[in-house]
């Protein structure tokens, strides 16, 4: 089930102070969160995520997770600068892009980020502009289509990423001859799965090229990234995956693989984005309109230019109304943003509450791929973000949402000049 909400008078003292839309974030679920993702990895003693910072670029979220001892993934000069803003460089940020800008390398270069070449011919190019570091990662794309038993989780062959078999072997060849000294292997083959299969799945994959690729080159193996892919359970009865299980499935993949090969003292990382922050977020939004036509609407002051997962994918949140969280779904709405466009739902024909105009509405599960996927189209401004306090220190459990944990601002709303900025000048 969704996690449940802060109380509505929080809700309300949070609103009376800056307003609504807010995007809202429990920082202790995000602190024990990572924990559990630590202790499920912590039999291999290089284990880090490197949390996805496309998934939420707010630098306190990500010196929090710094804190608990996360990494940056940065696929993006401006991922990058986050990365540095909040004090990391050097082993502490992984670089994974494509059609990468020779800037985006010089500056993961300077920081001394780990890159991860995701085309062949990156090899040269990395070479001619930035020169060849001693430490570099490999991303592979096994083709066809990617299967646990007769369900197919994705299809690595339509994807843009990564390199075939034959072209890790001869980037192996060229970076060793380069000055490469050590190597890492990545790959991503699927996306939001809760399947407890998938992680071991790929790690057997990616432990098995390793082995073939160290023994064809002679070159040694300092990381196994298991990239992002597992999930969150966004509907109410969706199982939550197994983070332990997968943990310990992962290591049986190890142990049966690169230890016997002489290959033990490899990390395996990860590069966790929804699942680090996702469940931990909230969009909270207030109902402003209601319109009775072919159907009942009701329209809220977000949009999804605060949330476009479901204007784009047809994608679930579960919504609750704040202090009806009891009473009866006996109603039938389709929940609205004002966007010009007649996709901008949250929710269609859902069963909700009674919703009366003023009424704090929540949408859940927007801790990733929420503020970050936020645009301007038809002049909608971004909005606020918020952070329920928890405290470097703060015991091992999600803060107490039904009593009144501190919060702070941690991203103002965006204003008309910051719109206008960028144009001012042209007028």
């Amino acid at each position: 089930m969704p996690r449940p909400t802060p109380s509505i008078d929080k809700l309300n003292e949070i609103k009376n102070r800056i307003g609504t839309p807010f995007h809202l974030y429990d920082g202790g679920g995000i602190r024990e969160n990572a924990r559990e993702l630590a202790r499920a990895f912590s039999w291999n003693a290089g284990f880090k995520e490197y949390f996805a910072v496309k998934a939420a670029p707010t630098p306190a979220l990500i010196k929090l997770l710094r804190e608990e001892g996360c990494g940056a993934d940065c696929a993006s000069l401006a991922e990058l600068k986050l990365a540095a803003m909040c004090g990391m460089s050097g082993d502490e940020i992984m670089f994974s892009s494509n059609v990468t800008p020779e800037c985006e390398y010089q500056y993961a270069m300077e920081l001394g980020a780990i890159i991860n070449l995701d085309d062949l011919t990156q090899v040269e190019y990395l070479k001619k502009c930035a020169g060849i570091p001693k430490k570099i990662c490999l991303r592979y794309n096994p083709g066809g289509e990617f299967k646990m038993g007769n369900f197919v989780m994705g299809n690595p062959g339509e994807a843009k990423f990564g390199m075939t078999r034959e072209q890790l072997s001869e980037a192996v060849a060229l970076l060793k001859k380069y000055g490469a000294e050590e190597f890492a292997l990545h790959t991503f083959l699927a996306s939001n799965t809760t399947n407890d299969d998938y992680y071991p799945s790929i790690a057997s994959i990616l432990f098995e090229t390793a082995v073939e690729l160290s023994r064809e080159h002679g070159v040694k193996f300092f990381m196994i990234n298991l990239s992002g892919g597992i999930g969150i359970p966004y509907l109410p009865n969706e199982r939550k995956a197994d983070i332990a299980h997968i943990g310990g499935l992962v290591r049986e993949a190890f142990e049966r693989i690169m230890v016997p090969a002489g290959m033990g003292g490899a990390a395996v990382v990860s590069e966790l984005g929804r699942y680090m922050t996702g469940p931990f977020g909230w969009l909270v939004a207030t109902a402003i309109h209601r319109k009775d036509t072919h159907r009942h609407y009701i329209g809220l002051d977000a949009c999804a230019s605060d949330l476009m997962r479901p204007a784009i994918y047809g994608a679930y949140h579960h919504i609750t109304v704040a202090g009806k969280e009891n009473e009866p779904a006996d109603h039938i709405y389709d929940v609205t943003g004002s966007l010009c466009e007649n996709n901008d739902k949250f929710a269609v024909a859902r069963e909700l509450p009674k919703i009366d105009i003023g009424d704090i509405v929540v949408l859940h599960d927007t801790g990733a791929h929420g503020h970050s996927m936020g645009y301007n189209y038809n002049g909608k401004l971004r909005h606020a973000e918020v952070l329920l306090e928890g405290g470097v220190n703060h015991p091992a459990k999600s803060a107490d949402l039904s009593g009144t944990p501190e919060f702070r601002v941690i991203r103002r709303a965006e204003t008309l000049d910051d719109y206008f900025a960028t144009i001012k000048d042209y007028v």
